[in-house]
């Protein structure tokens, strides 16, 4: 058994699960310390993994690395792709509007408005959902700060209708913000679209951009392949999602045939987009006739 890759899992189903560590210990019966030995690889015994699971509400098999990975919740599947994005070497990723890992700041710093503004809503409810917003905040700094590191090869397919929705509801769309927020998260939208289409342009090392100008995906996934596997994230989760967003599936998943089904998928709509100049081009139309309207 790989208990470093056992550790990580547990980590990730134990955000997603939302009890406090202190929780989790005091129902196995072990510190608080032991857990975290747990999650950093230390060996753990089947018996401990069984209760693990029965306790977490997945399957023992889940907690394995073997089968299919399931989560309700973006804090667990973001926290488990940050794992993964540790030693993959490729990305090759069909998943909004603009990838993630090389936004500017000020993705960021409108979405960490836009999370302040509505966990400020909350009510009783506050504080649960600020400890929920600072972890997937922690999770997305955590992912860029790494890809900055490590640079791995990024190929990312932009749907044309997903820019045109991006622009229009700005980032985090489906929270109830102000109208003096929404403009701040409409106009770093833009401003993100433009940055993809300066990297367009320049075509930097390791990074390739398609976009997409009829055909429309069903659905947003990513494929990270390292030097000895590949996986599979299937995601209905936007990195700028409500921190109490559970009205979705996100499935990860290192099955064969699952990987080449969405790898096929890919390579026929990378075929279709437009590329370098030309995908800058239109992509910049867009933002301008966004701010026409």
């Amino acid at each position: 058994m790989r208990f470093t890759e056992i550790g990580q899992q547990l980590r990730a189903y134990r955000l997603e699960s939302g009890l406090r560590a202190e929780e989790i210990a005091a129902r196995l019966g072990v510190s608080r310390a032991a857990l975290y030995r747990y999650e950093k690889g230390e060996v753990i015994k089947l018996d401990t993994i069984q209760r693990l699971a029965e306790l977490l509400k997945i399957s023992p098999l889940s907690l394995l690395g073997i089968g299919v990975e399931y989560y309700n919740r973006p804090v667990g599947y973001l926290e488990r792709v940050r794992q993964i994005e540790e030693t993959a070497d490729q990305i090759l990723q069909i998943d909004g509007s603009v990838c993630y890992l090389t936004t500017t700041d000020g993705y960021d710093n409108a979405l960490a408005t836009a999370l302040g503004e509505f966990t400020d809503q909350g009510g009783a409810d506050r504080a649960v959902l600020r400890a929920a917003a600072e972890q997937i905040l922690g999770i997305l700094d955590a992912r860029k700060r790494m890809y900055v590191a490590r640079k791995p090869s990024i190929i990312d397919i932009v749907p044309s209708i997903r820019v045109r929705q991006f622009l229009e509801g700005g980032i985090a769309p489906s929270l109830p913000l102000s109208d003096r927020v929404r403009r701040i998260c409409r106009q770093a939208a833009a401003t993100e679209l433009l940055h993809v289409a300066e990297m367009m342009e320049a075509e930097p090392m390791g990074l390739q951009f398609g976009l997409l100008l009829q055909a429309e995906p069903s659905g947003t996934f990513k494929i990270l392949r390292a030097r000895d596997r590949a996986t599979l994230a299937v995601n209905p989760f936007r990195p700028d999602a409500s921190p109490n967003a559970g009205m979705g599936v996100a499935m990860i998943t290192g099955a064969d045939e699952a990987i080449a089904a969405h790898q096929r998928v890919a390579e026929s709509l990378w075929r279709e987009s437009v590329k370098a100049a030309a995908a800058a081009a239109r992509l910049r139309e867009l933002v301008q006739a966004n701010r026409a309207e």
